[in-house]
This record gives structure tokens, sequence and C-alpha cells, in this order.
């Protein structure tokens, strides 16, 4: 069975303020023309459909769009909704869209319930693992206690005991929205960190032929059989090497998995620079940045007059500009954001602390408390979005 692989596509979303929508619909279209071209027998989709919990109405008739496109071609489609997902939105009808062959999986009461396709060498079970917000669903999955990997364990249990259930030539796929310990994250994903933890071993996707990861935006294999497809676009300057694709996955009789990359189009390249102004303008080396979208860092002492401004007469698409003044880290004109830059929410609570009680730090106990306000922040936040 040939499997196309995808996640993340953040329908909705800018880069820098620039509207990323035509960039989108291109994605959509070469993901459709692959379907057709390289004869997909399913296509998996594997979260964060859209950007945010109430995405505007032209991410909606994108979506939509891309919906009839998939069912006209006959190829089944298979979705779950990821953290930047409203799943209840996302859900809406899906028993009736399922008729057309578009299954989507949002809520997680229905992990274990899979989609069974079938080819010539019989029947692959896929599981839909929606993204799993520990608080929200450790009771309704029985989890032991609060965690990502908690959750998702139960979650598997009860993928792993419906397997059990079938004939033992059944071939299995999951679909999960997490972050799985080996990844490479980039700076575009939202935080889901719980508890001081984010990543969950792979070993918790165990007892199935192939798993198919959303969350992280860089494509990258964590097993042979455990995969991210990566966003088809890139969403942050930390992106900017990145090679944006598609898993084409073949899943052959015994399981086994052979997988390819399909390269997504590209609306511009990116670029990061760094230097003093006069040298990101004069340096000729850097004359094939002139069409890229560029994120400039400049280190010059004092700041230059008018930066962008120079900066786009030789840039034209430069759409960030980040000051570091060369100075030594102990330098107390160092910026503030300097001083945060690489450090966590809770790095930067403990922080306060010691500098209000002169050096001493938080004990272990005020560290939980600290780690659970942050949590309970989080998760009233999106439940906030969603709600709204």
């Amino acid at each position: 069975m040939r499997i196309l692989h995808t996640s993340d596509w953040h329908l909705g979303r800018s880069f820098h303020r620039v509207s990323m929508l035509d960039a989108q619909a291109a994605v959509l279209d070469h993901l459709v023309r692959t379907v057709r071209e390289r004869e997909a027998d399913v296509v998996v989709v594997a979260g964060d459909v859209y950007d945010r919990a109430v995405p505007p109405l032209s991410a909606v008739r994108l979506f939509d769009d891309a919906l009839h496109r998939l069912a006209a071609a006959g190829v089944p489609t298979i979705m779950i909704s990821g953290n930047h997902d409203s799943a209840r939105r996302l859900g809406v009808g899906a028993g009736l869209i399922a008729r057309a062959g578009i299954h989507l999986r949002t809520d997680p009461r229905a992990c274990a319930t899979p989609v069974v396709l079938a080819d010539a060498h019989g029947d692959v079970a896929f599981y839909g693992l929606p993204y799993l917000e520990p608080a929200l669903v450790r009771d309704t999955l029985g989890a032991a206690k609060t965690g990502h990997e908690a959750v998702l364990t139960a979650a598997m249990d009860g993928v792993r005991a419906d397997l059990a259930t079938r004939p033992a030539t059944t071939r299995s796929v999951v679909l999960a929205h997490a972050f799985v310990a080996g990844g490479t994250p980039s700076d575009s994903e939202r935080d889901i960190t719980v508890g001081g933890v984010a990543a969950v071993p792979a070993g918790v996707f165990d007892g199935v032929d192939y798993v198919a990861l959303g969350h992280l935006h860089g494509c990258q294999t964590v097993t042979e059989r455990v995969r991210y497809s990566g966003s088809p676009l890139a969403y942050s300057f930390s992106e900017h090497a990145h090679r944006k694709t598609m898993w084409l996955t073949d899943l052959g009789a015994d399981g086994s998995v052979t997988a390819e990359r399909v390269d997504c189009p590209v609306p511009r390249r990116l670029a990061r620079l760094r230097g003093r102004l006069s040298e990101l303008l004069d340096d000729p080396a850097l004359e094939r940045h002139q069409d890229s979208w560029v994120e400039a860092t400049l280190t010059d002492p004092v700041r230059p007059d008018e930066p962008m401004a120079h900066l786009l007469k030789r840039f034209p698409h430069t759409l960030s500009l980040v000051l570091e003044p060369e100075r030594p880290a102990d330098d107390p004109l160092a910026s503030y954001a300097q001083r945060l830059k690489d450090r966590d929410d809770q790095q930067i609570a403990e922080d306060f602390v010691a500098h209000v009680r002169g050096g001493n730090g938080p004990s272990e106990p005020e560290r939980a408390v600290l780690r659970a306000a942050l949590d309970d922040v989080r998760v009233a936040d999106g439940v906030n979005e969603v709600a709204r």
C-alpha cells in the first residue's frame, strides 16, 4: 500500500506578515498532483491542518477545496487534529464526510477505532491519534498520570489491544501529533511542554508497522518506522536549511517500509544573514540572496542609521531585522531579549525568583508549583482559544 504522508499545513498562517495563502494553495495543488501521478493509495495528514483554532475564512475555503479534490481523486484521506487545530471544529461532519472517503479523527475516545483499508495483500488498519493534551484527556484515556508519555501510552495500549483482535496478517499505521524524542524542533512549533517535559520515547509506538508523525516542522526519520513529514512550507527562519517534502511510503505485504521524499514547491528561499551592516551591503558573496526572504542580524556595536531602509535596497524581501551588538556577554548594556535568548518560561520564572531573593533560587517544591502554574496557563489559553 502506497501512503502519502504529510502534516502541519497550518492553513491561514502568514510568514512575518506575508500571506502564505497562495503558497499553501500551490502545496495542495502539488499534493493532489502527486497523489495522481505517483498512484498513492491513501493520504495521511498528521495534524495542524489549520494554524489556529478559529481559522480565517480564506483558510477554510482552501481546506474545503482540498477535501473536494482529494475525494474526487478517489483516494481515501485520513486526517487528525493537531495542537493548533480545534478538534471539535475540525471534526464537524466527520461521519458524513467519511462517506466521501475523507476520514477525520479528532476524538480521543476513538483512538483505537481504525479506518480499515485493503489492498491485494489484505487489510491495513489506520489508527488516528489526534493531539492529546494530557490535562484534558487523562481521564478519558485512563492514563496512569498526567503527561504526554502517559496519555500516548494509554492510547497506544488501546491500539495494540484492538490490533490483537484482528487477523495476524493485518498491517497497521498510526497517525500521531506529538514531540517524539530524537526529533529536532524549530522555532515555529507551539510549545507543548507539560511538567517540564515535551518529548516522548519512540518506543511508545512499538507494535505497529508505520508511524506517521506531525508537529515538528523538519522532515526527519526517528526510526525506519517512525517518521515526521515536516511542514510543506517554512514558517520561521530557523527552517532556512530545511528541505520541505512529504513522505511517499510503500508498506509491503510483510509490513516492511520503504520511504521516499517528495519535494514540495518553494515560494521563495530563506536566508539568515549576520554581520555588520556595511558587510551585508558590500559582500559580493551575498548576491545570491537578493531574491530571498531575508532575516538580517546586525552586529554593529552602535545601531546604524535606518538599517532596514539600507537593507531593502540590496535585499528587497528583507522581513526580519535583529540587532545583536558585538558586546561581552556580561556587558550591562546587553539587551533584555539577548539575556533571555534560548531560555524557556520555567527558567525565566526561576531566574526571577532568584533575582528577588538575592541569588537564592526556588526549592524543588516551588519549582513544581511554577511548572504547574505554567501548565495551567497554557492549557487555559488553548481552551479559551477554542471557546471563542
